[in-house]
């Protein structure tokens, strides 16, 4: 027995030591991401069209998470959540391209994963959607930033440990514009969502995408060749997930599933096995819910990093994890230059929209979306009046509100928010959005362009001016939102009172309940006439109710005076679009000279000319 012992406690030991040093050691990291793919596009989630050898093998050797969504459903204000740790609408940067400032208070993950003695990389992306002052860029904190991810690691200090960032451009949106040419991938054999049209064009964008995929994951596969080649395979943590859904029209920049739902898969090599989901060996699946705003939270925790208060997300892997969250929090703001704002809140199975621009259809036209030939091929396909009432609905105004089973309805077409044995669902969804709207100061119930005027009149930012309730009563806002979404006539005279409020938020959304009343809203003509001297969104959209309620003569006059005058108005080039055919007298009389070179006035009116 004494002999036993004598040549089993160096072994003991050195077990015990190789355990200890893996809990006091910091781990590599390997963030690899890929631009615009939902879990429909991975065959490890069972893609119909797409083959991913080399994430399927990642997840055979890691986790997959069943649950993963993103909060923005678009790459700059995602990113912006990412680099901050808080949701944009926290911040002010949920507009797609708005760059607006945020304090000096706030760090930067890469910030502080510095500070702990981390090598920090990207390659490359640094679209980041907002202004930092005195001179914080985040993209200052990357010791390397560019595109020799192959060599990122060989820049750093001896034994210095590493967070990467990899981001893989080939399956971007823009990798399904043009013709498709791999004869590998055959357009016949695509299987198509169930609300886009069986088009040439649509399987053609289909199989192209398709093998954009397949490029996509062999860039992974030669990522992770790389780890091996310089003996950090076993040293380095490696995460792979997409930057929201995508691609093809009615996926990216929308918060169906297919915009949100986005693979995850984490290995975690022996060593760091006790960083491993509890109860989970290597291969298993992770039914956690994790939102995209969790990651940076996660990754400092991992890394040892000072952890801050700002960070909104929760830790979902590691000694520090917390507890999952029963929901998930979504939200879209403007794309370039259409104008949205939708929230959703998700459990895994069911999901609420409330849609606070209802009068925008999703499939308002957006340049960069119709460089996919499939989707032009799409709006064409309803405008000759071809489409059903599930391939049409896209283009369509919406409903204020959506709810859905994600079980029986992953695709998001049988909106069932008049169900009755949904009811007692739907409500416990609604307090949540409303709970985390006011949990993370909701930016968004004032519009973009007002924001913008009165924070730089008061010289101070979003992210203060929400946090200040007299400035910003959200509450308010929230229940005067929900009442104009309600569209009922008996809220008319509250609406026509309203429009003389001393808020501006108040008078805006005012005119927002009057515009969904319709004609029933006659009787408030007057009263909105009255505002269109006001500022900011308010006269665009009081012209276009008034229009809707009957004067119409009154609302073309004075649509057509107003972007002559003014044709850098964005508001009202996006009612334009709205208003579809009603609106060509007006654009046929706008002067050519009048118009910008580009921008969505421009292509409104030569979408116009195209049609006559």
């Amino acid at each position: 027995m004494k002999e036993f012992r004598s040549i089993t406690s160096p072994i003991i030991l050195t077990l015990v030591c190789s355990f200890l040093e893996a809990k006091s050691a910091k781990p590599n990291i390997l963030w690899i991401t890929s631009e615009d793919n939902s879990i429909e596009w991975i065959s490890c989630y069972g893609s119909k069209n797409a083959k991913t050898p080399n994430i399927d093998q990642l997840a055979k050797e890691g986790f997959r998470y069943l649950y993963c969504f993103d909060n923005g459903a678009v790459c700059a204000p995602t990113r912006s959540s990412w680099i901050t740790g808080m949701h944009s609408i926290s911040t002010g940067t949920q507009p797609m391209r708005s760059g607006n400032e945020i304090p000096p208070s706030i760090s930067f993950y890469n910030e502080l994963l510095q500070k702990a003695g981390y090598f920090t990389s990207n390659c490359s992306k640094t679209d980041y959607n907002l202004r930092a002052p005195s001179g914080r860029n985040p993209k200052d904190f990357w010791n390397y930033s560019g595109r020799d991810y192959a060599g990122t690691w060989k820049k750093r200090k001896e034994g210095q440990p590493f967070f990467t960032v990899y981001n893989i451009g080939d399956s971007h949106e823009s990798r399904a514009f043009g013709d498709h040419k791999d004869e590998s991938v055959d357009p016949a054999k695509m299987i198509l969502a169930p609300y886009h049209p069986d088009l040439p064009e649509m399987r053609n964008t289909y199989a192209k995408y398709t093998s954009a995929i397949s490029r996509m994951d062999s860039l992974v596969g030669q990522a992770i060749k790389n780890l091996k080649r310089d003996g950090l395979y076993e040293d380095t943590i490696i995460v792979y997930n997409s930057d929201h859904g995508g691609v093809l029209a009615r996926s990216k920049r929308f918060l169906y599933s297919s915009g949100i739902h986005c693979p995850l898969i984490v290995r975690i090599p022996q060593k760091w096995k006790h960083l491993y989901p509890e109860s989970k060996k290597p291969g298993s699946t992770v039914d956690r819910i994790v939102s995209f705003i969790d990651m940076p939270k996660t990754w400092v925790s991992l890394t040892g990093a000072e952890m801050k208060d700002q960070f909104q997300g929760r830790i979902f892997l590691g000694p520090q994890t917390e507890p999952e969250p029963n929901y998930h929090f979504s939200w879209r703001s403007r794309a370039d230059e259409r104008f949205d704002c939708v929230r959703v809140v998700r459990d895994e199975q069911f999901a609420y929209h409330k849609n606070y621009a209802p009068f925008a259809p999703n499939g308002q036209y957006l340049a960069y979306m119709h460089n996919m030939k499939a989707t032009g091929a799409w709006e064409r396909h309803h405008q000759a009046g071809k489409t059903n009432a599930m391939t049409g609905r896209f283009f369509e105004p919406r409903p204020s509100e959506e709810f859905y089973d994600n079980f029986q309805d992953f695709h998001n077409i049988d909106n069932q928010i008049n169900d009755p044995l949904h009811q007692t669902k739907i409500r416990e969804l609604r307090m949540e959005l409303r709970r985390q709207q006011l949990q993370y100061f909701d930016s968004g119930l004032m519009p973009e362009e007002m924001r913008n005027r009165i924070t730089k009149e008061k010289n101070t930012t979003v992210f203060a001016f929400v946090r200040d309730a007299k400035l910003y009563p959200l509450a308010k806002y929230l229940d005067y939102a929900d009442l104009v979404l309600t569209r009922k006539q008996k809220n008319l005279k509250t609406f026509t009172e309203a429009l003389s409020d001393t808020d501006p938020v108040i008078r805006y959304w005012s005119v927002i309940g009057l515009l969904l009343l319709e004609k029933q809203a006659k009787p408030a003509i007057s009263d909105l006439k009255k505002v269109l001297g006001d500022q900011d969104e308010i006269p665009p959209f009081a012209a276009w109710a008034i229009y809707k309620a009957g004067d119409k003569s009154f609302a073309k006059k004075w649509m057509l005076q107003t972007i002559n005058e003014n044709p850098e108005n964005k508001t009202l080039a996006n009612i334009f679009d709205w208003m579809k055919q009603e609106s060509f007298s007006i654009l046929s009389k706008i002067p050519e000279g009048k118009l910008p070179k580009k921008g969505l006035l421009k292509d409104v009116v030569n979408r116009y000319k195209a049609r006559i």
